[in-house]
């Protein structure tokens, strides 16, 4: 599998949890809470797309560096980590075998509620 954990994102996700900034949603909301095509555009227009990055447990380096291809398994909103996205991407990733993508949002979720 080409796609494999992004530590730099666990690490701000995990962050972000020990300072609140956590959305406690459930599982179904991420369809309406995920950002918008434009919104991302927008965030990377202005932070860049290392910033964009590190929003995203998954990455691919066989895919072209810098383009949205080469991340995967969106965590937040680019203000809060959302319980709803962590749950989502848990599921996906167990059901397309990245065992450690898996096993970093499980360990995410039980974090988020531990809060």
């Amino acid at each position: 599998m080409a796609t494999k954990l992004n530590r730099k994102a666990l690490e701000l996700a995990r962050e972000l949890v020990k300072q609140g900034k956590v959305q406690q949603d459930v599982r179904d909301d991420w369809s309406e809470h995920a950002p918008s095509t434009d919104d991302e555009n927008a965030f990377i227009d202005k932070h860049g797309f290392a910033e964009f990055s590190k929003w995203h447990l998954g990455i691919d380096k066989e895919q072209s560096e810098g383009t949205k291809g080469s991340v995967s398994f969106p965590f937040g909103d680019f203000k809060k980590v959302h319980r709803c996205a962590v749950i989502s991407l848990e599921s996906r990733a167990a059901q397309h075998d990245h065992e450690d993508i898996r096993k970093a949002a499980k360990d995410l979720l039980e974090e988020i509620d531990a809060e």
